[in-house]
């Protein structure tokens, strides 16, 4: 992969702020992009970042989260067990639309003559502010001012604050404030046509060409329109309601329409000059699988009139206030490096919009941002958005965590169909029954079961959470560790191993085979972890155990067949080149030349075959060295320098899941500036489209990675079982990293420099660390600071400081090994090169 070191976007347009994104020329061509980077959303609810106006622009959407349609797939060839039911996320009726014309004159952004501009996304705030100056065809200057937002503290509620001024002369205003649903059966409704959308792209929503909404509910009446409806095929219900306020000392006239699928509240204002009429609109979104939507109206009714309550002041200063709690447990800085700052807090700002009210639902690939991958959950949700929850915001972890759970019955059903026990979760997903019609590289995926699992249990070692497990999440465990035992097999003809056949990892250009080690890993911890908690169940909950056994019959010698299979499991490894194979079969292939393979010839998915892709060594994401992250402590240091150097060379990053693990080892391993390199190669993957896809959407995945890459790989931070150690490297430039980290119901504020880290509480009553394998204690009230000068670790602060491990010596400094670096320079081709 090949990185732009220089900052990759155009500051003229984009200038650095380190609280907010902010543009100030409005631009026709990318409308995609900035669409999905101005987007607001509270993991509920997402309003992309079309302007109130817009009539022409690329997806003027909006998302609710699980709310879609289902279709028959229909293969071209059938087979037993093939995925028969399609979903792809609803473009919902859309709230936003607000015309404005003055002297009859609408304004069209993309033809306006605009004389100034600035839109900017408050991360702090949480509001998108757009200020413009128009000048109307006649000469007349007008500005328009909004604010919109999505409540974090009301999951259904959104509110458009819309003003207008007229700087130098009287004219007529009209401001006609819409719910539009596109979804009519009108050419002009496609979902999930980007700007690239000519030509084949499996991660983009597939289209319905026809009618999806059908009309149940409509009602008006006070400057409130609800309108109400219910999928075709799935049955899923929705309602949209709005209410609005006009302040004006302008005198005006209001009127309202309403039909099936365009409700209208007009305000005709005789406009002053320098006098402003400002319209309020507070939307409300409700959705249900059962409900029906005369139900869901009044769900909306309520809604808007606790908006009105509230008021619009104290509606945004909720959401201030609930973002100042989100920064301070989760904030990120870095020192003096103000570009960086400003895309860190936006792809921070990302998981909060993905996340926050999930409450029970889950974190689907784009998040509500956009349609992409049909608005479906991935693995995605667990390997790299739940280590940023479980770390700093544990209830919603424990929601999505919920969401999973909820699944299991749907789970069981798959398992039984692809002939297995247990539970097999479906790789691509939003109702619970398996969406992917390529198997090879969607159910083929039987690593997803690994993935839950090791979520889960990173989440009770972080916060201590063990009721959750005990009252039943432990099911997860115990039905996905029966599908490995039952999937793998011993060959006994040569010695006591077990094996899994049949599979695909993690990199989807090498599908269906055997012993992927990833899988292997994953599976053999999944099985640890099972066995583990269900003899600890037994031991410290026996009236749980009970439950459990009563609920799904568990036996002792089922536990202990899980623990051998754990035990035994498969390792591949060649000792030849010293790396452990990706599968059994990958080192037997022909390497593909992607040093000559032309830019435009990726990503390889949408250029080459599959059969093509899958003659070669090429992975287009990172594979075995995800496995040496999650399971670092299962691999020495210098196999994970072995398997970096292999695997690194080979890797496309055609996959945006990629790069953010691949800066965590190359942190690791010693390869610093390549570790940076990929670090930005992520941080930037939306904010400068560097995957030409940023218009479909958030990649959410990235942005829990890219938090990843922060607190695992520059800051060190492991969790092992429950023991939390560090191991930092600062990379060069960079003055101090400081991140949060909340274990077991204590927040930890560590400032990582280049001689030294610090640890200080700043809510809880202490935290056991390690800093470099040796155990510390630390107090609130008395900051850690901890000397890495090369000396070894070293004490040189808080002299109250107790070292858990006793391991002291007589002057005071910490008995640690030392962990050797690497120099290194970086080819033409950025693949890393030790320097002797």
């Amino acid at each position: 992969m090949r990185f732009a070191d220089t900052d990759p976007l155009n500051r003229t347009r984009f200038p650095v702020d380190e609280w907010a994104l902010v543009e100030t020329d409005f631009g026709q061509d990318d409308q995609g992009r900035t669409e999905t980077l101005f987007a607001v959303g509270n993991g509920y609810l997402g309003l992309r970042g079309n302007v109130e106006e817009g009539r022409d622009g690329h997806m003027h959407g909006t998302f609710v989260n699980g709310f879609h349609e289902t279709w028959p797939i229909r293969h071209a060839e059938e087979a037993f067990g093939f995925a028969r039911v399609g979903q792809t996320i609803v473009n919902a009726p859309d709230a936003k639309v607000i015309r404005l014309y003055v002297d009859d004159e609408p304004l069209v952004m993309t033809e306006a003559e605009i004389l100034a501009y600035e839109r900017r996304l408050d991360f702090r705030t949480g509001a998108l502010i757009r200020s413009v100056e128009w000048r109307t065809p006649s000469g007349k200057r007008v500005l328009i001012t909004s604010r919109r937002l999505v409540s974090f503290t009301d999951r259904h509620l959104a509110l458009i604050d819309y003003e207008v001024e007229l700087l130098d002369a009287d004219a007529a205003i009209t401001i006609s404030s819409q719910i539009l649903n596109r979804q009519d059966g009108r050419d002009e409704y496609r979902s999930g046509v980007t700007e690239t959308s000519e030509g084949f792209d499996p991660r983009k929503a597939d289209v319905f060409l026809d009618r999806v909404l059908q009309p149940r509910v409509k009602r008006h009446g006070d400057g409130r329109y609800v309108l109400g409806y219910q999928t075709t095929n799935s049955g899923m219900a929705i309602a949209i309601g709005a209410q609005h306020h006009i302040d004006t000392q302008s005198a005006y006239t209001e009127s309202g329409s309403i039909g099936d699928d365009l409700a209208k509240h007009i305000y005709k204002i005789a406009g002053k000059r320098g006098e402003p009429v400002r319209v309020t609109k507070a939307v409300s979104y409700h959705t249900a699988r059962k409900v029906p939507a005369r139900e869901l109206v009044d769900r909306c009714d309520r809604t808007l009139d606790r908006a009105e309550e509230l008021g619009v002041a104290r509606i945004f200063e909720h959401q201030r206030a609930w973002l100042d709690e989100f920064w301070t447990r989760s904030d990120v800085e870095v020192a003096d490096q103000p570009v960086l700052q400003q895309a860190i807090r936006w792809n921070l700002f990302q998981l909060a919009q993905a996340s926050a009210r999930t409450d029970g639902g889950g974190v689907a690939a784009k998040g509500v941002s956009g349609s992409g991958y049909g608005g479906h959950y991935f693995w995605d949700s667990e390997v790299y958005v739940m280590p940023f929850l479980s770390y700093t915001t544990p209830n919603v972890a424990r929601n999505v965590l919920r969401f999973r759970q909820k699944m299991l019955d749907a789970a069981r059903a798959r398992a039984i169909e692809l002939n297995q026990l247990g539970a097999l979760f479906p790789w691509r997903t939003i109702n619970g029954q398996e969406s992917s019609a390529y198997y090879a590289a969607g159910t083929a995926q039987y690593h997803i079961d690994a993935d839950i699992s090791y979520a889960l249990m990173q989440y009770v070692t972080a916060t201590g959470d063990e009721d959750f497990l005990a009252r039943g999440a432990i099911d997860i465990l115990v039905e996905t560790a029966r599908m490995w035992e039952d999937l793998g097999f011993w060959r006994t003809n040569a010695d006591d191993v077990f094996h899994i056949h049949g599979v695909t990892g993690p990199d989807e250009y090498t599908t269906v085979v055997n012993d992927n080690l990833y899988t292997n890993v994953m599976a053999r911890a999944n099985l640890e972890s099972a066995a583990k908690a269900v003899d600890s169940l037994q031991v410290h909950q026996p009236v749980e155990y009970r439950k459990l056994v009563d609920r799904l019959s568990v036996t002792p010698s089922e536990v202990a067949a899980w623990r051998r299979a754990g035990a035994h499991m498969h390792i591949p490894f060649d000792e030849k080149l010293g790396v452990h194979p990706q599968d059994s079969a990958f080192l037997e292939k022909e390497l593909w030349d992607l040093e000559h393979t032309p830019d435009d010839r990726r990503p390889l998915l949408l250029h080459y075959h599959p059969l093509v892709i899958y003659r070669f060594q090429v992975l287009k994401q990172a594979d075995v060295v995800l496995a040496l992250f999650l399971q670092g402590d299962r691999f020495t240091t210098e196999q994970k320098l072995a398997d970096f150097e292999y695997y690194d060379p080979l890797t496309t990053g055609d996959s945006t899941l990629s790069a953010v693990v691949q800066s965590i080892i190359a942190a690791e391993v010693g390869y610093h500036e390549l570790a940076l390199r990929y670090f930005r190669a992520a941080l930037f993957v939306d904010l400068a489209d560097l995957h030409h896809n940023a218009a479909d959407g958030v990649h959410v995945a990235s942005t829990g990675g890219v938090w990843g890459a922060l607190a695992f790989g520059f800051g060190g931070f492991r969790d092992q079982g429950g023991k939390f150690t560090f191991d930092p490297r600062l990379p060069d430039g960079w003055g101090s990293l400081v991140f949060r980290i909340t274990l077991r119901g204590t927040r930890l504020r560590v400032t990582v420099e280049h001689a030294a880290i610090t640890f200080e509480i700043e809510d809880g009553d202490g935290a056991d660390v390690s800093v470099r394998g040796t155990a510390l204690h630390v107090e609130p009230g008395e900051p850690v600071r901890v000397a890495l000068d090369g000396q070894g670790p070293r004490i040189i602060g808080s002299p109250t400081m107790r070292d858990m491990a006793g391991s002291r010596r007589a002057d005071g400094t910490l008995l640690t090994a030392s962990i050797p670096t690497l120099s290194l320079d970086v080819d033409a081709d950025d693949s890393p090169i030790p320097v002797d």
